[in-house]
């Protein structure tokens, strides 16, 4: 069981309670990655699988239904994630059996499987363990590949009754709209600056104010990526946006191919995102304390470079998990930058 929710999600839950009197057969929780999305909908389905829900709407936690549910083997529930996210926790501590990864030599996959839509073909298809609501989590419903999304539409447009899904996403424009119109979408909020930093340092994460504004202002983003221990090749990537130049970007391709690349061309996006704003409104939201050379960099470069910029790296983003050769990504990136700063 989830102990509570994050102060930023209050309001969310009281609003979520509205439904319940009418309870859609799928509701889709979006909203930025890294603000506790999968824990509110794990909350909310303990909650439905409740047997006496507290006034609040909070489940009590004391019932079997709960005993259950924290035990994680309720029988009218199913958690739905790709084998990546599964391993990750395992490897925590949080769940499952950290030894199984290690018997592993198969790179678990960051998809949501057709094999693990059809699975839920008989739990959905049997009665309820005590006449209740069956339950299926699913996140992050952007990881569904083509064949499980279409197999998942077949299944909310068909819903077998007394079952509820309950998808979470961090982008609603990667999701096919057909299963965007089969279900209830329900916005989860970001959480204000001061509501963010003091959860991170009751987290006891130093510099958490550094590392908040890098992630956007996402708190469990920034506490992940502190634990990550990227920050070494974060900062010598900036240190060459700092300082675009040709010898300096080959270098820091050398240096950095081994490094996982989604975060590095994040850093980018962000590091882009910074230049537009300072040239546009003289704000930064991501790296503050490069402000002297975020506002160099905004004086001298030209709109459409930095649009064109600003374009590359979100598509370098949709291929960084499967590059060819990591070193020439880098390369091809950093130069391109480069050239874009001249």
């Amino acid at each position: 069981m989830i102990s509570s929710l994050y102060s930023w999600q209050q309001d969310a839950w009281q609003q979520l309670q509205a439904l319940r009197t009418r309870m859609p057969h799928a509701i889709l929780f979006h909203g930025a990655q890294g603000i506790g999305k999968a824990d509110f909908i794990e909350h909310f389905a303990q909650a439905l699988l409740c047997e006496d829900v507290r006034a609040d709407g909070h489940a009590c936690g004391a019932c079997a239904s709960c005993g259950w549910f924290s035990q994680g083997n309720h029988p009218d529930y199913r958690r739905v994630r790709p084998e990546a996210l599964e391993d990750e926790v395992a490897d925590d501590g949080e769940d499952g059996d950290g030894a199984k990864k290690s018997a592993k030599t198969k790179t678990p996959s960051k998809d949501i499987k057709i094999e693990q839509i059809r699975n839920l073909a008989d739990f959905m298809n049997i009665s309820t363990h005590r006449q209740g609501l069956r339950v299926v989590v699913l996140y992050p419903a952007e990881a569904l590949n083509t064949p499980a999304s279409n197999a998942l539409l077949k299944t909310l447009e068909e819903p077998p009754p007394g079952t509820v899904f309950l998808l979470a996403s961090n982008s609603l424009d990667r999701l096919l709209p057909t299963i965007l119109s089969r279900c209830r979408k329900f916005a989860l909020p970001m959480p204000s600056h001061e509501q963010a930093l003091t959860w991170l340092k009751v987290q006891g994460l130093n510099d958490a104010d550094s590392w908040l504004r890098e992630q956007g202002g996402a708190p469990l983003a920034a506490l992940a990526q502190s634990e990550s221990g990227g920050r070494e090749e974060t900062e010598q990537l900036l240190q060459v946006l700092a300082n675009p130049g040709v010898e300096a970007a080959l270098k820091a391709a050398d240096k950095l191919q081994k490094a996982p690349l989604a975060p590095l061309v994040a850093s980018l996006q962000r590091w882009l995102y910074d230049v537009f704003s300072v040239k546009l409104s003289g704000t930064i939201r991501y790296y503050p304390r490069h402000r002297r050379e975020l506002e160099a960099l905004a004086g001298r470069i030209n709109v459409s470079r930095l649009m064109a910029a600003i374009k590359a790296a979100n598509e370098r983003r949709a291929i960084a998990e499967h590059p060819l050769s990591p070193k020439l990504f880098l390369e091809d990136m950093l130069l391109d930058y480069a050239s874009s700063c001249q």
